[in-house]
């Protein structure tokens, strides 16, 4: 009984639920490393992002060298002044900015429907809200309600500023040991990996390594390079807070599709507000930018596509959005980038070691046929 497959197929089902229910009921011992992982979970994630983006320095002011621990503490002084740099030119028209247009949230409901009744009584646009003459009035409620929910969600600026201080003290650190030390996580990991496989394990951490590397790096400049179009455009066209809309844009358009739409959607609610033209020229300012990059940039930059269909995109996006909120959003495309080359690099090595299994059948199989010949004869 214990030889039949079946039987041993359902033991261990039984055995894997039975861990399960025991698992949940014992879960409140896993309660403080959840809580541990949650507390640090941000701080790790900027960590990885920022290691993969400023490794390449590193590796190149050690080929000159320079001691890595020195490399990371200039690169950290770098930074310093960047950020002096930006308190001092950029940081007052920001902050500038978001205060006025905090103090005109209220009056942004009434711009957006004076606008809409400006339209509505244009005789040459009438006849497209004929039927519908509470257009303006729902929009108007959309919006408020949009900015009802951001209002609300300032109520939460405690646990916001606890998390930032969190994030400001434990990142630095964090990130010095990965930068001084990451290169050892490789041979670790392989150590790790059965001797047989050893070999295919390599193979795929640099793959996963590579792909990571390739992501993070491109993405950040792909995307500040179109803040920086995008600032340069609203500028021309003189719309309000061009500066605190293009850096808005920046982080929006990490998320693969989606983001670019989330990102267009403020620039052109406050271009309507100035004036139905005023969002026409947005919105094709957004579309020369986004054009720019997907056709110009993103080859040279990118140099191969990542491979990722377009519909696989929006549902990793959507997927991660409603189990992990932001933070999967952001991590859905990477981890099935890292699932994808597990996947197709397990499923080569199962077909190879079948291969493998069936060559020497075969080959005995046809020594066999000849001895038989040759006993016959």
């Amino acid at each position: 009984m214990l030889q039949s497959k079946y039987f041993r197929t359902c033991l261990a089902i039984i055995a894997f639920l039975t861990i399960l229910y025991l698992g949940s009921k014992v879960i409140f011992l896993f309660t403080p490393l959840v809580a541990i992982f949650n507390l640090l979970l941000v701080p790790m994630m900027l960590s990885g992002f920022m290691f993969y983006l400023l490794r390449p320095l590193v590796n190149f002011l050690q080929s000159k060298k320079i001691g890595r621990a020195v490399s990371i503490l200039l690169i950290y002084l770098v930074f310093a002044g960047l950020f002096v740099l930006f308190w001092v030119l950029v940081w007052p028209t920001l902050r500038e900015q978001i205060q006025n247009f905090i103090d005109n949230t209220p009056y942004l409901v009434e711009g957006l429907q004076n606008q809409f009744n400006k339209l509505q009584n244009d005789p040459s646009l009438s006849r497209f809200f004929k039927g519908d003459t509470d257009l303006a009035t729902r929009l108007s409620e959309y919006l408020n309600q949009a900015i009802t929910w951001v209002t609300n969600s300032m109520s939460n600026l405690i646990g916001v500023i606890s998390s930032i201080v969190v994030v400001i003290a434990t990142l630095p650190i964090i990130l010095y040991y990965m930068l001084k030390d990451g290169h050892k996580l490789s041979p670790i990991l392989q150590g790790l990996i059965p001797r047989k496989f050893r070999k295919e394990g390599q193979e795929i951490l640099k793959d996963i390594d590579s792909a990571l590397s390739g992501f993070i790096v491109t993405r950040v400049l792909l995307n500040v390079v179109l803040g920086i179009m995008l600032y340069i455009g609203f500028l021309i066209i003189g719309l309000p807070y061009s500066l605190l809309l293009a850096v808005i844009s920046i982080p929006l358009n990490f998320i693969p599709y989606v983001g670019s739409l989330l990102a267009a959607i403020p620039v052109i609610i406050v271009g309507f507000i100035e004036s139905p033209t005023m969002a026409l020229w947005a919105l094709i300012i957004i579309v020369v930018a986004q054009q720019i990059q997907d056709n110009v940039l993103s080859p040279i930059i990118y140099g191969k596509s990542l491979d990722v269909h377009p519909l696989t995109t929006v549902l990793l996006v959507l997927v991660g959005g409603d189990f992990f909120g932001i933070i999967g959003v952001l991590i859905a495309l990477p981890v099935y980038m890292i699932i994808k080359i597990l996947f197709l690099r397990i499923y080569e090595i199962i077909i190879a070691e079948r291969v493998e299994t069936a060559e020497p059948d075969a080959g005995s199989g046809a020594a066999a046929e000849i001895e038989i010949e040759v006993t016959k004869k």
